[in-house]
């Protein structure tokens, strides 16, 4: 039986994303035309900060605690989950952020959040978008993904180690935790006041009085169950387990976990009591 044009087609279209997105000179001025702004925001002469990384790595949560923690909001490059973006900014000498998941839970979460992406092709964008960094490994700092969700200070502290920065750090009290979901929340709204507090282009102030407004004018609803843990997205993660123990995705699998450990062999990572969190 011939398999339906649509999917296949997507399939065909997040193979092509995944290649054209390794090369900064193809890949980035297509971005600056297809993401103007005000997020994701692009590398640009304004840029005094990337923060990136492969897919539902909690690049999200990463960008609204960094701004929320600073006096005045930072001029970020970050969401194009691609490796070309990275790519550049170490070849400028840019202060960046990678996040880093595990391969499982962020491939997982991929093809939970994006229906038209199998497992196998998201696994071997893991891998194409990690190795492609791998020269660039020293130029940056990374920060893995239950460090960036529960200890988000220390990665600020690396930064400002590494870059020679003076970042405020975000400490993870409960209501800081709570205001920078509250704003993960309704990123689904699509306000160009919120979306600009990503990039900052607004202050924090606009942004905190745009985000009570819409709290009190439409509740986060949808909006929430898009950007937030769900137990509905984790059963339908639990149900793609055995998908993930194919046999033959095992190299596949040997390859995005060898990068995984490479890349965190250094970085800023949790206590390993703590537990995975879908963001």
């Amino acid at each position: 039986m011939t398999a339906p044009a649509a999917p296949l087609l997507r399939r065909a279209r997040h193979r092509l994303r995944t290649r054209v997105s390794e090369h900064p000179s193809v890949y980035l001025p297509f971005a600056r035309r297809k993401y103007p702004g005000p997020s994701p925001m692009v590398i640009g002469p304004d840029t005094e900060l990337v923060v990136d990384g492969y897919t539902r790595s909690a690049s999200t949560f990463a960008v609204y605690a960094l701004q929320l923690a600073q006096e005045k909001p930072l001029r970020l490059a970050h969401h194009l989950h691609a490796p070309a973006q990275l790519v550049a900014a170490a070849r400028a000498d840019l202060p960046t952020l990678l996040v880093i998941r595990k391969p499982r839970d962020a491939i997982l979460s991929q093809v939970v959040r994006e229906p038209g992406v199998v497992i196998r092709d998201a696994l071997d964008g893991y891998v194409r978008f990690h190795e492609t960094l791998r020269p660039y490994r020293d130029h940056m700092v990374v920060g893995e993904f239950r460090a960036i969700t529960h200890d988000f200070g220390a990665v600020i502290a690396r930064l400002n180690e590494r870059f020679g920065l003076a970042l405020r750090a975000f400490v993870a009290t409960p209501q800081n935790v709570a205001e920078c979901f509250a704003f993960i929340e309704q990123r689904g709204s699509l306000s160009r006041i919120l979306l600009g507090f990503e990039s900052g282009l607004t202050t924090r102030e606009e942004a905190v009085a745009e985000l009570q407004r819409r709290q009190l004018a439409e509740p986060a609803g949808e909006l929430r169950e898009a950007w937030r843990p769900s137990a509905a997205r984790r059963r339908k993660t639990d149900a793609l387990a055995g998908q993930w123990c194919d046999r033959s995705l095992d190299r596949l699998r040997e390859r995005a976990e060898a990068l995984y450990a490479q890349f965190t062999a250094d970085a800023v990572v949790a206590p390993a009591r703590i537990a995975e969190e879908d963001v």
